[in-house]
């Protein structure tokens, strides 16, 4: 009796180890990364463990590299790029030229259709001063909701057009996802339609436009968690942006960084 329970005993306990093993064999035939960039549907985010390090974000660089996007550089560099999304124009844009001008700082401006509409003259600033005009949509929606090639082509291609229209040269094919809400199939989509995608490894909220935040909330959010490497992302509706910009850049200066082109992020000529 003692001897087939022992031996029922070890033969459980075998087979359970035996299912351990296929769960951890299993287990290490993932790539993390690819399960990361392949959320179907998701915001950009990011959080930031260590002061002074780049953030982490809700995929990796390495992952999204393989659909020609980015949100971080290279960290051994104490190298930023700047750049502006551009829904509208709120009045603060020729203070930020301005500041961008002074320091000889070339950002890009992801901007939608209606900005270019409206402000063809900023637009054409914006090209004769060297900086880059990406696309950021033509009505700025939840991309993330379109899985039709021809409704997420309409959205981009629209955009194009009228910015060529406008300056008459074509437009650069570098994107950013509306709010940041993008999946796995859109960034499939824009490399197959020629494009880089670009998040941001650095924001704050500055949006708002009746809720601005103090220069002084603006300067700890953006001085602190500055990185090198850092794709900085900043709204040029915002009041507090075109008043602190100038200073702003001087602060980052002072720490030994110097300012880079998307161009260079993504190696493209």
């Amino acid at each position: 009796m003692f001897v087939i329970i022992k031996k029922r005993q070890v033969g459980i306990a075998l087979l359970c180890c035996i299912l351990l093993a296929a769960i951890i064999f299993s287990l290490t035939r993932i790539n993390p990364q690819t399960v990361t960039a392949s959320t179907s549907n998701t915001n950009w985010g990011l959080s930031f463990p260590e002061k002074g390090k780049k953030p982490v974000g809700n995929a990796t660089a390495e992952a999204l590299k393989e659909y020609d996007a980015y949100y971080v550089g290279n960290s051994d560099q104490k190298m930023i790029y700047l750049t502006f999304d551009a829904g509208y124009e709120n009045g603060y844009t020729p203070a930020i030229l301005d500041a961008l001008k002074k320091h000889h700082v070339k950002a890009t401006f992801f901007v939608v259709g209606n900005y270019i509409q409206t402000s063809p003259d900023l637009i054409k600033r914006m090209v004769k001063e060297g900086h880059t005009v990406g696309n950021h949509t033509m009505s700025h929606p939840d991309m993330s909701k379109i899985a039709d090639m021809e409704s997420f082509q309409k959205e981009i291609n629209s955009l194009e057009s009228l910015y060529q229209e406008t300056t008459g040269q074509p437009m650069k094919k570098y994107y950013r996802p509306p709010q940041g809400k993008y999946s796995q199939q859109n960034l499939k989509m824009a490399k197959d339609m020629g494009y880089h995608t670009f998040f941001w490894s650095l924001a704050y909220v500055d949006w708002y436009v009746d809720k601005q935040p103090t220069k002084e909330q603006a300067f700890d959010k953006l001085l602190s968690r500055i990185h090198p490497g850092a794709v900085v992302l900043l709204h040029s509706t915002s009041k507090t942006n075109a008043e602190i910009l100038d200073d702003l850049l001087s602060k980052w200066e002072a720490e030994g960084y110097t300012f880079g082109t998307l161009d260079q992020l993504c190696g493209a000529s």
